[in-house]
């Protein structure tokens, strides 16, 4: 399943969750603008390596590892989830509580990922972690939001319309699943697990004291 695009309007201009879109982009330029010395160089000094933070080097890393991606695919993944989801839970919350929440949930992916790999001398990058935590307050926010997902069965593959806590419901059951089977994928699923809780928790936090759109929380509706 590939989410698309929402049926999710907004009011707000999310000028915060293009920046964010824009400065991943930028950033994997400059990555890959110098050779494959100089990108593996960026992913080693500015990635989350836990054996650095252990020894007290590259606390930074923590924040510099979320704007980082180790290929085409990983960072056009993340950054179409990113569009789809990030400009909603921007509108709900406004520009500043928007990037301090994506700024806290990438943090904390990270911290939880590095718990997971004590010792590790490998970097981990990318803004997943923080993005989990988009998709983690959609869950809560905008449940019953359509989605429109891509799925396919061998050569059969069409667009259909799928609730928003189905297909994210679906998203973090897997990524939850791999987490926990021992697996040298290179990915880091602990990541996606600790931010997605954190995006629940703070939702609750970051979201206005205006009631929230009955159009999208009223799941009795949906069930």
């Amino acid at each position: 399943m590939l989410p698309l695009g929402d049926e999710n309007p907004i009011r707000l201009t999310p000028v915060a969750n293009w920046a964010i879109i824009a400065t991943c982009i930028l950033a994997f330029l400059w990555q890959t603008s110098a050779g494959s010395s100089h990108f593996i160089s960026t992913l080693y000094t500015y990635g989350l390596v836990p054996a650095n933070v252990l020894a007290g080097e590259g606390l930074y890393s923590f924040a510099t590892n979320i704007f980082l991606h180790g290929g085409w695919a990983h960072l056009l993944g993340n950054m179409l989830f990113l569009w789809i989801f990030g400009d909603n839970i921007e509108d709900c919350c406004g520009h500043i509580r928007y990037l301090a929440f994506y700024f806290g949930c990438g943090v904390i992916a990270s911290v939880f990922w590095m718990f997971t790999a004590l010792g590790s001398p490998y970097p981990a990058v990318g803004a997943s972690g923080a993005i989990s935590g988009v998709l983690g307050a959609y869950f809560v926010l905008y449940p019953g939001a359509r989605i429109h997902t891509l799925v396919g069965f061998g050569i059969f593959v069409r667009v259909v319309r799928v609730r928003a806590y189905t297909v994210i419901g679906l998203w973090f059951a897997y990524q939850f699943l791999l987490a926990l089977v021992p697996m040298n994928t290179g990915v880091a699923y602990w990541a996606h697990v600790g931010g997605f809780v954190a995006g629940i928790a703070l939702s609750r936090v970051i979201r206005p004291k205006l009631r929230r759109q009955q159009a999208y929380i009223d799941l009795d509706r949906y069930m």
